[in-house]
């Protein structure tokens, strides 16, 4: 298969605590850099299942930009190269709790600029993956939309965090979601959205707007949907962190699903790269 990924790329920054922080004081941290972005995540690891993958997106002008370009290029993730002048490239800050559940704090950066004409020809693609934060974003929603009814062949979207999702008309949310063929989400998500309390009950409403729903559970697993319901349990060890696995999942369930169309093995092919994904900090695989 041919993807194509639109949405954002970002320099995340990492801050690993092992203790309760000291607010208005010092708190020891481990402190990285890198790659990040929810469309460049899916992308780089779709790279690294072996598909052909092309990521829509756009850097700044600045270093940050420049070294983002050189690991999609190390990554084999071909990508539109639109590094616009005047702009900041796109940066997160990454809290990383002893647990391993991650805050994050986003400066969308050149990414809130994307638009019609930074796509490539489409033709050359078979299915899209869309993030969801490019239309979550008010800067770059108009456009954004405009991207989604433009596209002509399968989409997956993964609408964002109920934390950026809720100061949207939840008629709006379902609106976009219409667009989809796959949609995947996680419980909290699914429960917002379909303003059910249950999994089952979210499943089955989401079910009415999408053809295939698929609701990520963490370390147990995934329940989807499209003919029948399928609910795959997957045990996890305890995550270094948790960024970017749910994009690692994304990347490994339609990676699968557009092969065999099989909910059973496309959720355990998600488990697989997010389990990867959990065991280093950061949401790229090391080079």
């Amino acid at each position: 298969m041919k993807f194509l990924s639109i949405g954002d790329i970002m320099m995340d920054v990492s801050v690993v605590i092992k203790s309760e922080i000291e607010f208005a004081g010092d708190t020891r941290a481990k402190v990285t850099s890198q790659g990040g972005g929810a469309a460049a995540n899916v992308a780089v690891w779709l790279a690294e299942a072996n598909q052909d993958v092309f990521l829509n997106t756009r850097v700044g002008d600045d270093q940050p930009g420049e070294y983002l370009l050189r690991e999609l290029a190390n990554r084999g993730v071909k990508n539109s190269q639109r590094q616009i002048k005047g702009e900041s490239t796109g940066v997160v800050v990454v809290l990383v709790d002893k647990n391993g559940e991650r805050s994050m704090f986003p400066d969308s950066g050149a990414n809130s600029g994307l638009s019609l004409k930074d796509l490539p020809d489409l033709n050359q693609f078979e299915v899209t993956y869309f993030s969801g934060y490019a239309l979550i974003n008010p800067q770059s929603r108009r456009n954004a939309l405009e991207i989604l009814e433009s596209l002509k062949m399968p989409i997956v979207i993964d609408p964002g965090t109920v934390g950026a999702l809720n100061n949207i008309p939840l008629i709006e949310i379902k609106n976009w979601l219409s667009h989809a063929a796959v949609l995947i989400l996680n419980g909290e998500e699914a429960k917002y959205i379909s303003n059910k309390n249950k999994i089952l009950d979210a499943l089955k409403d989401l079910k009415k707007i999408v053809p295939t729903v698929v609701i990520k559970l963490g370390d147990k697993g995934a329940i989807a949907i499209d003919k029948e319901i399928v609910e795959v349990g997957i045990g996890r060890k305890k995550p270094i962190d948790t960024t970017g696995a749910g994009d690692a999942f994304v990347a490994g369930f339609i990676s699968q699903w557009f092969k065999s169309y099989d909910l059973r093995d496309a959720i355990n092919q998600g488990s697989i790269l997010a389990s990867k994904c959990i065991s280093f900090v950061g949401a790229w695989p090391a080079k």
